[in-house]
Protein backbone atom coordinates (compact mmCIF):
# COMPACT_ATOMS: atom_id res chain seq x y z
CA UNK A 1 0.00 0.00 0.00
CA UNK A 2 1.79 3.03 -1.08
CA UNK A 3 1.92 6.34 1.34
CA UNK A 4 1.02 8.73 -1.20
CA UNK A 5 -0.85 11.58 -0.29
CA UNK A 6 -0.48 11.27 3.48
CA UNK A 7 0.06 13.72 6.11
CA UNK A 8 0.59 14.22 9.39
CA UNK A 9 2.32 11.42 11.47
CA UNK A 10 3.97 8.21 10.62
CA UNK A 11 5.41 5.52 12.77
CA UNK A 12 8.21 2.73 11.56
CA UNK A 13 7.79 -0.20 13.41
CA UNK A 14 6.54 -0.76 17.00
CA UNK A 15 8.18 1.34 19.40
CA UNK A 16 7.51 1.16 22.88
CA UNK A 17 4.71 3.20 23.71
CA UNK A 18 5.79 4.69 27.09
CA UNK A 19 9.10 5.74 25.54
CA UNK A 20 8.19 7.49 22.34
CA UNK A 21 4.14 8.34 22.05
CA UNK A 22 2.94 7.97 18.03
CA UNK A 23 -0.40 9.73 18.42
CA UNK A 24 -3.55 8.90 17.14
CA UNK A 25 -3.98 7.69 13.14
CA UNK A 26 -0.48 7.82 13.01
CA UNK A 27 0.49 5.91 9.77
CA UNK A 28 1.90 2.45 9.84
CA UNK A 29 5.34 2.20 7.27
CA UNK A 30 7.39 -0.68 8.39
CA UNK A 31 7.49 -3.72 6.11
CA UNK A 32 7.71 -6.25 8.65
CA UNK A 33 3.54 -5.53 8.87
CA UNK A 34 1.38 -6.36 6.48
CA UNK A 35 -0.82 -4.03 5.07
CA UNK A 36 1.46 -1.19 5.89
CA UNK A 37 2.08 1.84 3.71
CA UNK A 38 5.78 2.45 1.97
CA UNK A 39 8.30 4.79 3.61
CA UNK A 40 9.94 4.70 0.38
CA UNK A 41 7.02 5.62 -1.66
CA UNK A 42 5.84 8.20 0.68
CA UNK A 43 6.28 12.24 -1.54
CA UNK A 44 8.99 14.44 -0.30
CA UNK A 45 8.53 16.96 2.30
CA UNK A 46 5.18 14.68 3.43
CA UNK A 47 4.77 14.17 7.06
CA UNK A 48 4.85 16.55 9.72
CA UNK A 49 5.83 14.21 12.62
CA UNK A 50 7.71 10.29 12.10
CA UNK A 51 8.72 7.55 15.25
CA UNK A 52 10.93 5.37 13.82
CA UNK A 53 11.84 2.41 15.83
CA UNK A 54 15.44 1.53 14.39
CA UNK A 55 16.45 -1.49 13.37
CA UNK A 56 19.67 -3.01 14.54
CA UNK A 57 21.24 -3.39 10.94
CA UNK A 58 23.65 -0.28 10.36
CA UNK A 59 22.91 -0.21 6.80
CA UNK A 60 19.31 -0.67 7.35
CA UNK A 61 19.10 2.04 10.01
CA UNK A 62 20.56 4.88 7.79
CA UNK A 63 18.43 3.69 4.84
CA UNK A 64 15.26 4.06 7.29
CA UNK A 65 16.49 7.17 8.41
CA UNK A 66 17.49 8.72 5.13
CA UNK A 67 13.98 7.90 3.72
CA UNK A 68 12.71 9.23 7.16
CA UNK A 69 14.40 12.79 6.77
CA UNK A 70 13.58 12.54 3.35
CA UNK A 71 9.72 12.20 3.84
CA UNK A 72 9.20 14.92 6.66
CA UNK A 73 8.99 18.51 6.11
CA UNK A 74 11.34 20.74 6.84
CA UNK A 75 11.08 21.81 10.48
CA UNK A 76 9.05 18.15 11.03
CA UNK A 77 9.66 16.22 14.11
CA UNK A 78 11.49 12.76 13.75
CA UNK A 79 12.02 10.55 16.76
CA UNK A 80 14.09 7.38 16.37
CA UNK A 81 15.01 5.28 19.52
CA UNK A 82 16.91 1.62 19.79
CA UNK A 83 17.77 -0.47 22.50
CA UNK A 84 20.88 0.57 23.34
CA UNK A 85 23.05 -2.80 22.25
CA UNK A 86 21.06 -3.03 19.31
CA UNK A 87 22.37 0.10 17.61
CA UNK A 88 20.95 2.92 19.96
CA UNK A 89 24.20 4.26 20.47
CA UNK A 90 25.05 4.65 17.32
CA UNK A 91 21.92 6.76 16.32
CA UNK A 92 22.99 10.40 17.35
CA UNK A 93 25.95 10.57 15.37
CA UNK A 94 24.61 9.02 12.43
CA UNK A 95 21.48 12.07 12.74
CA UNK A 96 24.14 14.22 13.11
CA UNK A 97 25.64 13.36 9.91
CA UNK A 98 23.02 13.63 8.19
CA UNK A 99 22.97 17.72 9.54
CA UNK A 100 20.36 16.77 12.27
CA UNK A 101 20.74 18.84 15.38
CA UNK A 102 19.69 16.05 18.19
CA UNK A 103 18.56 15.81 21.46
CA UNK A 104 19.41 12.60 23.32
CA UNK A 105 18.00 10.88 26.41
CA UNK A 106 18.10 7.34 27.66
CA UNK A 107 15.14 5.20 29.39
CA UNK A 108 14.90 1.41 29.48
CA UNK A 109 17.98 0.28 27.96
CA UNK A 110 17.00 2.66 25.25
CA UNK A 111 18.69 5.66 23.42
CA UNK A 112 15.60 8.33 22.00
CA UNK A 113 17.11 10.90 19.59
CA UNK A 114 15.12 13.58 18.77
CA UNK A 115 15.64 16.33 16.24
CA UNK A 116 14.02 19.07 13.66
CA UNK A 117 14.29 17.94 9.72
CA UNK A 118 16.87 20.38 8.46
CA UNK A 119 16.45 22.19 5.38
CA UNK A 120 19.03 20.38 3.44
CA UNK A 121 19.53 17.17 5.07
CA UNK A 122 23.20 15.62 3.89
CA UNK A 123 23.86 12.36 2.61
CA UNK A 124 20.37 10.98 2.33
CA UNK A 125 21.13 9.43 -1.14
CA UNK A 126 24.25 7.66 -0.48
CA UNK A 127 22.28 6.02 2.28
CA UNK A 128 19.46 5.10 0.70
CA UNK A 129 21.45 3.50 -2.19
CA UNK A 130 23.52 1.69 0.20
CA UNK A 131 20.35 0.30 2.16
CA UNK A 132 18.34 -0.51 -1.02
CA UNK A 133 17.34 -2.92 -3.14
CA UNK A 134 20.61 -4.22 -5.01
CA UNK A 135 22.59 -7.50 -6.29
CA UNK A 136 24.17 -9.18 -3.25
CA UNK A 137 26.88 -10.85 -5.30
CA UNK A 138 27.48 -13.98 -3.15
CA UNK A 139 23.76 -14.93 -4.08
CA UNK A 140 23.44 -13.38 -7.54
CA UNK A 141 19.77 -12.17 -6.24
CA UNK A 142 17.90 -9.35 -5.88
CA UNK A 143 18.15 -8.76 -1.86
CA UNK A 144 17.82 -5.58 0.26
CA UNK A 145 19.75 -5.00 4.08
CA UNK A 146 17.72 -5.80 6.75
CA UNK A 147 16.18 -8.92 5.14
CA UNK A 148 17.11 -12.22 6.37
CA UNK A 149 20.82 -13.14 5.30
CA UNK A 150 20.59 -11.07 2.71
CA UNK A 151 23.74 -11.11 1.32
CA UNK A 152 24.46 -14.97 1.87
CA UNK A 153 23.24 -18.44 1.82
CA UNK A 154 22.60 -18.73 5.58
CA UNK A 155 23.79 -22.70 6.69
CA UNK A 156 20.61 -23.96 7.89
CA UNK A 157 19.00 -23.63 4.61
CA UNK A 158 22.12 -25.02 2.34
CA UNK A 159 21.77 -28.31 4.66
CA UNK A 160 17.81 -28.53 3.92
CA UNK A 161 18.56 -27.70 0.43
CA UNK A 162 21.28 -30.98 0.96
CA UNK A 163 18.56 -33.12 2.61
CA UNK A 164 15.47 -32.03 0.32
CA UNK A 165 13.60 -34.88 -1.51
CA UNK A 166 11.06 -36.26 -3.86
CA UNK A 167 9.19 -32.73 -4.00
CA UNK A 168 6.02 -32.59 -6.01
CA UNK A 169 2.46 -31.24 -6.50
CA UNK A 170 1.41 -27.98 -4.52
CA UNK A 171 3.50 -26.49 -2.43
CA UNK A 172 4.54 -23.78 0.12
CA UNK A 173 8.04 -22.25 1.03
CA UNK A 174 7.28 -20.71 4.44
CA UNK A 175 9.94 -18.04 5.37
CA UNK A 176 10.75 -17.67 1.87
CA UNK A 177 13.25 -14.77 2.29
CA UNK A 178 14.29 -13.94 -1.37
CA UNK A 179 13.23 -16.88 -2.66
CA UNK A 180 16.89 -19.13 -2.70
CA UNK A 181 14.94 -22.40 -1.80
CA UNK A 182 12.38 -21.95 -3.35
CA UNK A 183 14.88 -21.87 -6.67
CA UNK A 184 16.11 -24.70 -6.36
CA UNK A 185 12.72 -26.20 -6.08
CA UNK A 186 11.25 -24.77 -9.33
CA UNK A 187 13.63 -26.57 -10.76
CA UNK A 188 11.82 -29.33 -10.65
CA UNK A 189 9.36 -30.03 -13.52
CA UNK A 190 7.22 -32.36 -10.78
CA UNK A 191 6.16 -29.14 -9.09
CA UNK A 192 3.04 -27.28 -10.04
CA UNK A 193 2.75 -24.66 -7.93
CA UNK A 194 5.08 -22.98 -5.03
CA UNK A 195 3.92 -20.64 -2.28
CA UNK A 196 6.59 -18.26 -1.18
CA UNK A 197 5.34 -16.89 2.13
CA UNK A 198 7.28 -13.96 4.50
CA UNK A 199 6.01 -11.57 6.54
CA UNK A 200 8.71 -9.03 5.21
CA UNK A 201 7.36 -7.09 2.49
CA UNK A 202 10.80 -6.81 0.98
CA UNK A 203 11.87 -10.46 0.67
CA UNK A 204 8.83 -10.97 -1.52
CA UNK A 205 9.52 -7.99 -3.33
CA UNK A 206 12.99 -9.36 -3.99
CA UNK A 207 11.39 -12.81 -4.68
CA UNK A 208 9.18 -11.66 -7.04
CA UNK A 209 12.35 -10.35 -9.01
CA UNK A 210 14.34 -13.31 -8.56
CA UNK A 211 11.93 -15.77 -9.48
CA UNK A 212 10.17 -15.94 -13.50
CA UNK A 213 8.32 -18.57 -13.45
CA UNK A 214 4.59 -19.11 -13.70
CA UNK A 215 4.03 -21.46 -11.10
CA UNK A 216 5.74 -19.50 -8.47
CA UNK A 217 3.28 -17.07 -5.86
CA UNK A 218 4.29 -14.31 -3.77
CA UNK A 219 2.03 -13.54 -0.28
CA UNK A 220 3.43 -11.07 2.45
CA UNK A 221 1.41 -12.72 5.70
CA UNK A 222 2.13 -13.39 8.97
CA UNK A 223 2.39 -16.92 9.79
CA UNK A 224 0.92 -16.33 12.96
CA UNK A 225 -2.42 -15.49 11.15
CA UNK A 226 -4.08 -17.76 8.34
CA UNK A 227 -2.80 -16.92 4.96
CA UNK A 228 -5.30 -17.24 2.09
CA UNK A 229 -5.21 -20.39 -0.31
CA UNK A 230 -2.41 -22.45 1.53
CA UNK A 231 -4.85 -25.98 2.08
CA UNK A 232 -4.33 -28.80 0.29
CA UNK A 233 -0.62 -28.87 -0.01
CA UNK A 234 1.24 -31.56 -0.85
CA UNK A 235 4.64 -30.25 0.48
CA UNK A 236 5.80 -27.55 2.43
CA UNK A 237 9.34 -26.15 3.12
CA UNK A 238 11.00 -24.20 5.80
CA UNK A 239 13.59 -22.59 7.57
CA UNK A 240 11.30 -20.81 10.44
CA UNK A 241 12.91 -17.63 12.37
CA UNK A 242 13.38 -17.74 15.78
CA UNK A 243 13.81 -13.99 17.06
CA UNK A 244 11.50 -10.82 16.75
CA UNK A 245 12.86 -7.58 17.98
CA UNK A 246 16.14 -9.07 18.99
CA UNK A 247 15.14 -11.05 21.00
CA UNK A 248 14.54 -14.79 20.82
CA UNK A 249 11.14 -16.45 20.62
CA UNK A 250 10.45 -20.38 20.43
CA UNK A 251 6.79 -19.29 19.56
CA UNK A 252 7.51 -18.14 15.87
CA UNK A 253 8.98 -21.73 15.15
CA UNK A 254 6.21 -23.23 16.59
CA UNK A 255 3.31 -20.68 14.50
CA UNK A 256 5.47 -21.89 11.51
CA UNK A 257 4.96 -25.56 12.19
CA UNK A 258 1.37 -25.43 12.95
CA UNK A 259 1.10 -23.34 9.57
CA UNK A 260 2.66 -25.98 8.05
CA UNK A 261 0.20 -28.64 9.44
CA UNK A 262 -3.33 -26.15 8.48
CA UNK A 263 -1.57 -26.28 5.33
CA UNK A 264 -0.86 -29.59 3.85
CA UNK A 265 -3.13 -32.22 3.00
CA UNK A 266 -3.22 -35.49 5.06
CA UNK A 267 0.16 -37.31 3.48
CA UNK A 268 1.38 -34.14 2.83
CA UNK A 269 5.28 -33.51 3.76
CA UNK A 270 6.90 -30.94 5.56
CA UNK A 271 10.40 -30.22 5.72
CA UNK A 272 11.77 -28.06 8.74
CA UNK A 273 15.27 -27.12 9.23
CA UNK A 274 16.24 -25.44 12.86
CA UNK A 275 19.16 -24.45 14.70
CA UNK A 276 19.84 -27.66 17.08
CA UNK A 277 19.02 -26.40 20.41
CA UNK A 278 15.35 -25.14 19.37
CA UNK A 279 12.68 -27.55 21.21
CA UNK A 280 10.44 -27.96 18.11
CA UNK A 281 10.16 -31.98 18.39
CA UNK A 282 7.37 -32.08 20.43
CA UNK A 283 5.35 -29.20 18.28
CA UNK A 284 5.90 -32.05 15.09
CA UNK A 285 4.91 -34.49 16.98
CA UNK A 286 1.79 -33.28 17.91
CA UNK A 287 0.86 -32.44 14.34
CA UNK A 288 2.67 -34.87 12.48
CA UNK A 289 2.05 -38.28 12.15
CA UNK A 290 5.62 -39.42 11.54
CA UNK A 291 8.57 -37.05 12.18
CA UNK A 292 12.11 -38.54 11.23
CA UNK A 293 15.38 -36.32 11.27
CA UNK A 294 16.98 -36.34 7.64
CA UNK A 295 20.21 -34.31 9.17
CA UNK A 296 22.12 -33.17 12.00
CA UNK A 297 25.20 -30.89 11.15
CA UNK A 298 26.86 -27.85 11.87
CA UNK A 299 24.84 -26.97 14.33
CA UNK A 300 21.59 -27.43 12.33
CA UNK A 301 18.97 -30.28 11.89
CA UNK A 302 16.55 -31.15 9.21
CA UNK A 303 13.19 -33.05 10.07
CA UNK A 304 10.60 -34.67 7.41
CA UNK A 305 7.71 -34.91 8.83
CA UNK A 306 4.23 -37.00 7.28
CA UNK A 307 1.17 -35.46 8.09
Amino acid sequence: MPAKGIHGQGVYGSPPLELAATGAGAVQLSPLIPGASVLEDAPAENFSRLVIAAPPGALERRFVLAHGLRALKPGGELIALAPKDKGGLRLRKELEAFGCQVTESARRHHRICACARPPAPQGLEAAIKAGGPQIAPALGLWSQPGVFSWDRLDRGSALLLEALDGLAGRGADLGAGVGVLAKAVLQSPAVTHLALVDIDRRAVEAARSNIDDPRAAFVQADLRDAPPDLTGLDFVIMNPPFHEGGAQDHALGIAFVAAAARALRRGGTCWLVANRHLPYEAALGERFKAVTRRADEGGYKVYEAVK
